[in-house]
């Protein structure tokens, strides 16, 4: 059974940054494609960035593109999403997960039905 463990959430005040961290509990973490989503309350589970199982292409969404990024340490078997000059709309439970074949586009990456594994979430607050 594959786990995959966040940490790192927590309370920052709007321009600030926080970083998660995501680990595999089972295999290589380079073996899987890996992604980065959110859930705010009321609202649907939205693609916040991913990256390739090779790390040669990142995905992200517009309202984070220039302000996230998805670094990864192989060695350390970790994915990062590094979050900087927070806004309050950032506020959600952000999740790790993780695939053995996405198909290659970026439009399936975006898509959190082909990601067959997820972690717990960690809260992430965005203070005004």
């Amino acid at each position: 059974q594959v786990q995959l463990v966040e940490s790192g959430g927590g309370l920052v005040q709007a321009g600030g940054s926080l970083r998660l961290s995501c680990a595999v509990s089972r295999g290589t973490f380079s073996m899987y494609d890996r992604g980065w989503f959110r859930q705010a309350p009321g609202k649907e589970r939205e693609f916040v960035a991913a990256i390739t199982r090779s790390g040669g292409s990142t995905y992200y969404a517009d309202s984070v593109k220039g302000r996230f990024t998805i670094p990864t340490d192989n060695a350390e078997n970790m994915v990062y999403l590094q979050m900087n000059s927070l806004k309050p709309e950032d506020t959600a439970v952000y999740y790790c997960a993780a695939s053995l074949s996405i198909p290659v586009g970026s439009t399936y990456y975006r898509d959190l039905a082909h990601y067959g594994y997820w972690g717990q979430g960690t809260q992430v607050t965005v203070s005004s």
